[in-house]
């Protein structure tokens, strides 16, 4: 069997349904293995888990490497992010580690496995995408809310540092209460609190959670809601550019296998007319 064969066979088994689901058990596989140990273990148990994560990791470099065989040329794997950051986690869980003072570091390592759920599910490869795309809108809006922090963490000082100087002594501890206003936790007691000696003071927390909690809130959702959006588009158009190129690939090929049928027939036409000129030659 020629290459092409081969690249053949290796794209049906990574475009297997059966295939990714099975690759998905071994994934919450790996990561209920590292889970497990965090319990005291018998021996037995212990090199049971080792054999097995050995196991998993000899799955792994076997089904990364289907994968990259499978692609017509080699580069056209790492040209997609996520096939980049697979073999980055496969190539890493390789280090071994485990007998040396860096067993530590070898095991969180491979706990970063079960982020390949993320590359092979693609609903969470959307959301990922869309957090990604959305940090700088997101930015510009925790700037903000940063700005609306330090004025009203001023403010709290300058007005209620005399009444309680354990919430409101000095600016750091000033921005840590309004972080406890702002995500409402308690916050009613130190409100009455100042309340009992301004008697309006109620109008700071009000108007800070108003900013905090409903409009930048609001803000940070709608940026999100967006940018998922435009994520959906953006994967569904992929999908269809994946699909017409597969498909366009598997023309080629069948093109090429034609073609190279043809060029045997016209070797057998060719040597049949010879046998025959020399038969009626030879008469």
């Amino acid at each position: 069997m020629t290459w092409d064969g081969f690249q053949c066979k290796f794209q049906q088994i990574r475009d297997n349904k059966a295939f990714e689901m099975f690759v998905i058990a071994v994934i919450i596989l790996s990561s209920l293995l590292i889970g497990v140990r965090t319990y005291p273990l018998p021996e037995t148990a212990l090199t049971f888990l080792w054999v097995m994560d050995y196991a998993v990791t000899l799955f792994f470099l076997i089904e990364i490497l289907i994968r990259m065989a499978a692609e017509d040329r080699l580069r056209d794997f790492f040209k997609k992010g996520w096939n980049v950051f697979d073999f980055v986690i496969v190539v890493v869980s390789l280090i071994p580690l485990d007998d040396s003072e860096y067993a530590l570091i070898a095991r969180m390592l491979r706990l970063f496995r079960v982020m390949r759920l993320i590359s092979f599910i693609p609903e969470l490869r959307v959301l990922v995408s869309a957090l990604i795309s959305a940090l700088p809108r997101m930015g510009y809006v925790a700037l903000l809310m940063f700005i609306i922090f330090y004025l009203y963490a001023v403010i709290g000082n300058l007005l209620f540092a005399q009444i309680n100087p354990v919430l409101w002594g000095d600016l750091g501890i000033s921005l840590l209460t309004l972080f406890r206003v702002a995500t409402f936790e308690d916050w009613t007691d130190v409100m009455y609190e100042t309340m009992a000696v301004y008697p309006l003071s109620w109008i700071f927390y009000l108007t800070f959670i108003f900013f905090s909690a409903f409009v930048f809130l609001n803000m940070m959702i709608g940026i999100v809601v967006e940018v998922l959006d435009e994520e959906h588009k953006k994967m569904m158009r992929e999908e269809e550019q994946e699909a017409q190129q597969q498909e366009q690939s598997h023309i080629d090929r069948l093109e090429n296998e034609v073609a190279g049928l043809h060029a045997k027939l016209d070797q057998l036409l060719a040597a049949t007319s010879l046998t025959t000129g020399e038969s009626a030659s030879k008469s």
